[in-house]
């Protein structure tokens, strides 16, 4: 029977990487309406929709989705919500601190869905502000390594703005301001260097190091959080070792 238990996981995980995908799409979709909504239906005067296309893209969402999802948002097809950005604040296991940002067109469904995720995975929300200055906004683009070395990215990007540049193994991943982030990412295109998303995101100031036990706590309420159609990120100001991330994952 091993063989058929190991078939019945294979397909575990498979459906689960399937639903996450489908979770996946659709926030990106949501990423892409509400960026044209704000700026336009035109990705070359329109960078927010450009750097949400080009992330679409790299996570094989299908291109008519990508149209229709500009098309709503512009206002050029029916069918597109009134989405609001809302971000709710608490700690997860460990004082971990978590920002969480939802795009939703249902205020109250989020806030549920966010408290509920919380308390049932070991987590508590905390008053706005006592947890946001623990983060700073800042341009995050990651680059895949490929044949790259971390000195050709780094002369690509060090006159647009960029901060600093850390390897994460397979990618690079280029901090700047936020208010950067365009032009860092324009020149890496000039310098005909690909990239996989461009983002504004919220970087923690300091780090909560975890163990495995803690690390397997934290992940659970990340995906217990991302499992809601309403959270679009969350960020977390923890950091787990390559040792302990392999039995994490083992």
């Amino acid at each position: 029977m091993s063989g058929h238990s190991k078939w019945a996981t294979t397909k575990h995980k498979k459906a689960v990487i399937d639903a996450k995908r489908g979770k996946l799409f659709a926030k990106l979709i949501k990423n892409i309406e509400v960026a044209a909504r704000t700026g336009g239906a035109d990705p070359d005067g329109n960078p927010t929709l450009f750097d949400a296309i080009q992330k679409a893209k790299k996570s094989s969402v299908p291109n008519k989705n990508i149209d229709s999802a500009v098309k709503r948002g512009a206002g050029l097809e029916a069918g597109g919500a009134d989405y609001e950005t809302i971000m709710y604040e608490g700690y997860g296991p460990n004082g971990v601190a978590v920002l969480i940002e939802c795009l939703t067109d249902n205020r109250n469904r989020a806030a549920s869905e966010v408290r509920v995720a919380m308390t049932r995975n070991g987590g508590s929300m905390a008053d706005p502000g006592s947890v946001s200055y623990l983060f700073n906004r800042k341009g995050v683009v990651i680059v895949p390594k490929g044949e790259l070395t971390e000195d050709d990215v780094l002369g690509a990007v060090l006159d647009a703005g960029a901060e600093e540049v850390n390897d994460l193994g397979d990618t690079f991943e280029v901090i700047s301001e936020a208010t950067d982030l365009v032009p860092v990412r324009k020149a890496l295109q000039d310098a005909g260097i690909d990239y996989d998303s461009a983002d504004a995101n919220f970087v923690p100031t300091m780090q909560v190091e975890l163990d495995e036990e803690g690390a397997r706590k934290i992940f659970k309420l990340i995906d217990a959080l991302e499992d809601s159609d309403d959270v679009q990120n969350v960020f977390a100001n923890f950091d787990v070792s390559d040792d302990v991330m392999e039995k994490v994952e083992a």
